[in-house]
């Protein structure tokens, strides 16, 4: 938040109106040496146009800017941020999100799955600063894009950056579940989950999932997982990674939900079946509210000055000014 440090110097400015009043009544003006050139029967010489007169009054207005900008400095202008320090470890929640080219399918909030999936996990990052996030992604196999991390900002940048179909057809929820685990179990929060979001079928993959649910089980990770997607005929547009060709129609939209409530069985976990954007969002919100808890912290504060900014500006109006009215008003300063 901007703050001054010396705002006893904004009574300075009470200078700039009071020069402007006693220069109206004529009590304090400039001192000028008129320079008539004419002949015995001539007439004074006057400018031709308001030319002058419009540089005379920018000049005028740069001068009162540049005092104000002066003020400004004077009264030491600064921004402060807060930031939280956490001094204990919060949650690791490690997200398994599906990217096959179903997740393209156009049913969530008028946008595609991937897409609101994309929207609600950011959504849950920048409310819990505090958290360690994990991001893993999977089709027809899977890989961690991003390990357990405070960093928020490139656990975004990564998450924005995902597309339809970048893994592969078909979705390997073994892999992608063993995957987190893998990634959770050396650590050392006190709470740990993984939320699996997906719209299809194990059908890729080495690993079974009820395999790598019950491994999550045995290391005290809780597992979460959300069936996304409406029932029928879907449109389904996205570009096919290997080719560059767009590939447009309609999804046949039939997974077996019952094979979903097996994992999460399996984990001792809960399943969700998620048709739109705001059962996604309650559902997510819940999950954090089981997981998250309170942080101790302290708050660190850091100041910005920008004094050398206001000084910068005051020279250059001052010099803009002096340009105008010795250049090209021709007046001795």
């Amino acid at each position: 938040m901007p703050s001054f440090q010396n705002p006893a110097a904004f009574l300075l400015l009470i200078f700039l109106p009071l020069l402007y009043i006693l220069r109206h009544f004529k009590i304090f003006s400039g001192i000028s040496f008129p320079l008539t050139f004419c002949d015995w029967n001539g007439s004074r010489f006057d400018w031709q146009g308001g030319f002058h007169s419009v540089l005379s009054v920018i000049s005028e207005i740069l001068c009162a800017a540049a005092f104000v900008c002066t003020v400004i400095a004077l009264s030491t202008p600064v921004m402060r941020h807060q930031e939280k320090i956490y001094t204990s470890r919060g949650a690791d929640i490690a997200f398994v999100l599906d990217t096959s080219p179903s997740m393209a399918a156009k049913d969530i909030a008028q946008g595609t799955r991937l897409e609101a999936a994309k929207l609600v996990v950011k959504q849950l990052v920048e409310q819990n600063s505090g958290t360690s996030f994990a991001l893993v992604t999977m089709a027809s196999e899977a890989a961690v894009i991003v390990p357990p991390t405070t960093d928020h900002s490139t656990f975004l940048k990564r998450l924005e950056q995902l597309s339809p179909g970048e893994m592969g057809d078909g979705s390997a929820i073994g892999t992608g579940l063993t995957t987190a685990v893998y990634h959770l179990i050396s650590s050392s929060a006190p709470k740990k989950c993984i939320v699996l979001i997906t719209d299809g079928e194990n059908n890729a993959g080495e690993i079974h999932p009820n395999t790598a649910a019950r491994l999550a089980k045995d290391n005290g990770i809780s597992l979460y997982v959300l069936g996304l997607g409406t029932r029928g005929f879907v449109p389904l547009e996205y570009v096919d990674k290997k080719t560059g060709r767009v590939v447009s129609g309609y999804l046949d939209s039939s997974f077996d939900t019952d094979q979903l409530r097996e994992i999460a069985f399996s984990a001792g976990g809960s399943y969700f079946s998620v048709e739109n954007a705001g059962v996604f969002s309650s559902v997510v919100a819940s999950i954090a509210k089981e997981q998250i808890f309170a942080q101790s912290y302290h708050i660190k504060s850091s100041d910005t000055r920008f004094r050398s900014v206001f000084l910068f500006f005051s020279l250059i109006f001052a010099a803009i000014a002096w340009f105008l009215r010795r250049i090209y008003l021709k007046e001795l300063l």
